[in-house]
């Protein structure tokens, strides 16, 4: 981060806001005419500051809302097994997003689904036909307090 200054910072910041400016605004913004913004946007797309532009949906609205925390303990810890688990999980849609930890789990899965009854089919029908997993230890979300969708910087 050595040579990224001021601007590059307030630009990363406003886009990562509202990802729909366009470079005109994102110049006023900065105080800079929309060449250099534009370059420098360019930038820091190509040298991966910015990995991709996304929408923020409402899991509400999309029948997702039901949010639960699984955590996933592997039957055993070999490579292939790993590495056959992360492929598999790649593949299902009601998982948003995975992490391997460390700890007393292997994974942690943020899973978003209509409601109990779709999680309880997910864990039985999706989760049990993943071979890799030996247990796992759910938590449902009540309510959702902070979620910044990005990065302080």
């Amino acid at each position: 981060m050595d040579y990224l200054d001021d601007k590059d910072m307030q630009l990363l910041r406003l886009l990562q806001k509202n990802a729909k400016l366009t470079v005109k605004e994102l110049a006023g913004e900065v105080n800079l005419s929309t060449s250099p913004v534009f370059e420098r946007v360019k930038r820091l797309e190509q040298e991966g500051f910015i990995k991709r532009y996304a929408a923020v949906l409402d899991p509400d609205k999309l029948n997702r809302g039901f949010t639960v925390f699984c955590q996933i303990k592997l039957k055993i810890h070999d490579r292939s097994v790993g590495y056959d688990f992360v492929k598999e999980i790649m593949e299902i849609e009601e998982v948003a997003e995975c992490y391997n930890i460390s700890g007393d789990f292997d994974f942690l899965l943020k899973v978003q689904v209509r409601d109990m009854k779709h999680y309880q089919d997910f864990v039985f029908n999706t989760l049990g036909s993943v071979d890799s997993i030996g247990s796992t230890h759910s938590t449902f979300v009540m309510a959702e307090v902070k979620n910044t969708h990005g990065l302080t910087i």
